[in-house]
């Protein structure tokens, strides 16, 4: 007996395998539940609150936003609608249970002491509009990670507000043209090489300038070549994403920025890989003037699905005036206080402004913080040290089962670069990827960077085992191996999770955004 199934789809099983709703009433198997459509589940007429019947006639003006209709919302009690998300949640994957290998996201373990922190009454409970006199332990608490920042960094000054990285590179490209436009200065162009984070040219063509691509070498860095024949007066800056997406560190940094300085341009770097060069490399000392850090992936906060942000950009002192209000700095009566607009005639006249309606995200700073301080300068040279040896060891374990682009140009930095180069035909990245699910890990970045076809980006970070490793390269390589060995049934992976493969264009092109029960 088949159960009822409006909606027409079946659970995922292997081949040779029966469908369970074919073997069981209920459709489920085991604690493998089948779990439908909160529409589906929903009945009209039920609600799992009571409401009291509105009192006394509606305020005049108000009429005209009252509803014609009831909402078409599913009918659930509180007991079913519980269950329901708590069914789902099953089906999640989190870092709490294995390995998120996305390479360019750094998606570590988030240590539990930084959540005891950030839930502390005197960081959880503030509110933005407090009067900042009751605020001075967050104040100096901001303080002090923004210290942090500018050491780790070698830089002169830190603008904490930006809420993420896109957010930060927004803030640099407003200080650099706020610099040109102090000294007369009308610059157009922006370059950004081909090895650069995605959003960078996005954020620059958003800021008003005009983008050009920087082509990369053969071993997947920056071509100095070319950068420095295209440096003309026009160019306000260049972009660059170091360790760059492929995985490498681009050895030419000091040249390049000595080059983009030469012609009167600013240097920007993406720091959202700055977990791989924590403590070992200071971006300053290369001639960095901007660069943002993703609190999120390098000091360990939650990122994802989503979630909270923060992305302060350290600056050079070229750009430290031109830096957003508001910030905070010690008074001459010895008071630690924020530096807001109406004082900013006096205290930092060349703001090109603010960023945000407030400082920023106080539970990003407090988990950041901690993250920091618990570590240590030495700890966190380490970070850096275990992520690179740990990308390396997935790099050369997995080299001789999977093409590796930049294999022969030396040792990788915190990501493994890997490409469906020698795949047989009709083998794709996405067979390998989709066949990660049904080992039970979540799949790593696929198809970016863009410079490699058919990419598989893997960054294990520092928070994985060997141990852990070594199973995640079994699977890859297993994965591999079936590839290679023409098994068709990896054409239709995933066959173990709740659902089968999705057909990807056709729910881009003809996405189903409500449901017509």
């Amino acid at each position: 007996m088949n159960a009822p199934n409006p909606s027409g789809w079946r659970p995922a099983m292997g081949d040779g395998v029966q469908d369970p709703a074919q073997l069981t009433a209920s459709g489920d198997r085991g604690l493998m539940l089948e779990e439908p459509l909160i529409f589906e589940l929903g009945r009209p007429g039920t609600c799992g609150v009571d409401f009291d019947e509105p009192a006394g006639e509606m305020l005049p003006g108000l009429a005209r936003f009252a509803r014609k209709a009831a909402p078409a919302l599913p009918g659930l009690t509180e007991p079913e609608t519980v269950r329901h998300y708590t069914r789902l949640s099953r089906q999640n994957y989190a870092i709490d249970l294995g390995p998120f290998p996305l390479g360019s996201c750094t998606m570590k373990h988030n240590p539990r002491l930084n959540e005891k922190v950030a839930r502390l009454p005197g960081f959880a409970d503030i509110h933005p509009l407090q009067p900042q006199q009751t605020v001075p332990g967050a104040i100096a608490a901001i303080v002090e990670l923004a210290d942090w920042l500018v050491t780790l960094t070698g830089m002169d000054a830190v603008a904490m507000t930006p809420k993420a990285g896109a957010h930060g590179e927004l803030c640099g490209l407003l200080c650099i043209r706020a610099a040109l436009e102090a000294r007369g200065d009308a610059r157009a162009v922006i370059l950004v090489p081909e090895s650069a984070h995605g959003t960078n040219p996005a954020t620059a063509a958003f800021a008003g300038y005009r983008v050009e691509n920087i082509p990369a070498t053969a071993d997947g860095r920056v071509d100095l070549a070319a950068l420095t024949a295209r440096l003309e007066p026009d160019v306000a800056a260049v972009m660059i994403t170091n360790p760059n997406t492929c995985g490498l560190f681009e050895r030419d940094m000091k040249r390049i920025a000595d080059a983009v300085h030469a012609v009167g341009g600013f240097v920007y770097c993406d720091g959202a890989n700055f977990n791989a060069i924590v403590g070992k490399v200071r971006p300053g000392d290369l001639g960095v003037d901007a660069m943002h850090i993703n609190l999120h992936k390098t000091f360990s906060t939650p990122h994802g699905g989503g979630g909270p942000g923060s992305g302060p950009v350290v600056l050079s002192a070229a750009l430290a005036p031109f830096a957003p209000l508001p910030f905070a700095q010690v008074g001459s009566d010895g008071v630690l206080r924020l530096i807001e607009e109406e004082d900013a005639l006096t205290a930092h006249p060349h703001s090109f402004g603010r960023m945000a309606a407030f400082h920023g995200q106080m539970g990003m700073f407090t988990r950041a913080l901690t993250y920091i301080l618990s570590h240590g300068a030495d700890g966190l040279r380490q970070v850096a040290e275990d992520a690179v040896l740990n990308a390396n060891y997935v790099l050369r374990s997995l080299d001789d089962a999977l093409d590796a682009p930049f294999g022969e140009a030396g040792p990788c930095m915190h990501e493994a670069l890997f490409s469906d180069d020698g795949l047989p035909e009709g083998f794709t990245t996405l067979d390998i990827a989709k066949g990660l699910i049904d080992e039970g890990f979540h799949p790593m970045t696929v198809y970016f960077p863009l410079v490699v076809h058919g990419a598989m980006l893997i960054e294990p970070t520092e928070t994985e085992s060997k141990a852990g490793l070594d199973r995640f390269i079994a699977a890859m390589r297993s994965l591999a191996v079936r590839a290679q060995g023409g098994d068709p049934s990896l054409k239709s992976a995933p066959h173990l999770a709740p659902r089968r493969r999705l057909d990807e264009t056709l729910a881009a092109r003809k996405p189903v955004l409500t449901y017509a029960g």
